[in-house]
């Protein structure tokens, strides 16, 4: 069967379908996010300071029992004249890293960093081709639906590396290097509207998925909070893909890990 080169749905349709998108995120989900976000540095910090503060401590007694047991070898032997002294000291393992649940939650982040960074590259791509007429007559909705998911993947990226950074660690700007030549390989066959909403369709399907995968993998609340506010915007966007496609998923269909990235 022949692939279909336009869209199932008006320019105008779709044009209703990317403001109700972008009002949801403004006054939903994205305040909710940054609400969870601001949560879980919060808590990343504190960790932080009291590891900081940990080896600072163990640092400081290190160096007082080295003079102190120097001062007290000298006393035992002026005590005992030629008599042999011998002291050990033993303190507690220095902490390399952060609790294991806190660092299994920041490796889930680093690697949802960098899923957002492929949508924000993929829409990127798409909006450059269909501005550029590569592929055909683009209806006007077709470009802002990718402009508004563009951003939101960009305020998704900026809240998951607010995280990694709280915790001292680099900020995720690459895309997923599993994924992304995959995803080169598909832009590459894209000629219209349709191969462009398909390729985007699974993207989000896989972000979507990962995040349901994060959710029950979390253990933190403002972690499992995070991921959460997330996943159904990712949602939004593959519904909209699937009108734009003709294809009308019942909600079932949408609660699956399948396909989820893997880090």
């Amino acid at each position: 069967m022949r692939r279909k080169s336009h869209m199932e749905i008006s320019n105008a349709e779709l044009a209703l379908q990317v403001k109700s998108l972008h009002e949801m995120h403004r006054d939903d989900s994205y305040p909710a996010m940054t609400e969870s976000v601001q949560g879980w540095q919060a808590e990343v910090a504190e960790e932080v300071g009291q590891l900081g503060l940990f080896k600072q401590s163990l640092g400081r007694r290190r160096f007082l029992l080295g003079v102190g047991g120097t001062i007290a070898g000298g006393a035992v032997l002026a005590a005992c004249g030629s008599a042999a002294s011998s002291t050990s000291v033993t303190t507690a393992a220095t902490p390399t890293t952060l609790p294991s649940a806190l660092t299994a939650d920041l490796k889930v982040a680093g690697i949802a960093a960098s899923l957002e960074n492929l949508g924000i590259y993929a829409y990127g791509a798409g909006i450059s081709a269909a501005t550029a007429g590569k592929l055909g007559a683009v209806p006007p909705a077709v470009v802002s639906f990718a402009q508004t998911a563009m951003a939101q993947h960009k305020d998704h990226a900026a809240a998951w590396n607010a995280i990694l950074t709280s915790a001292g660690m680099k900020a995720v700007t690459t895309t997923d290097a599993t994924l992304t030549p995959t995803v080169n390989a598909l832009f590459a066959k894209v000629t219209n509207v349709t191969g462009l909403a398909q390729l985007a369709l699974q993207i989000e399907e896989i972000a979507a998925a990962t995040y349901l995968e994060a959710i029950s993998a979390m253990s933190t609340p403002k972690a499992i909070a995070t991921a959460a506010t997330i996943q159904p915007v990712e949602l939004q966007h593959a519904a909209i893909l699937n009108y734009v496609l003709g294809q009308y998923p019942v909600p079932v269909a949408f609660a699956t890990t399948s396909g989820a990235a893997k880090g």
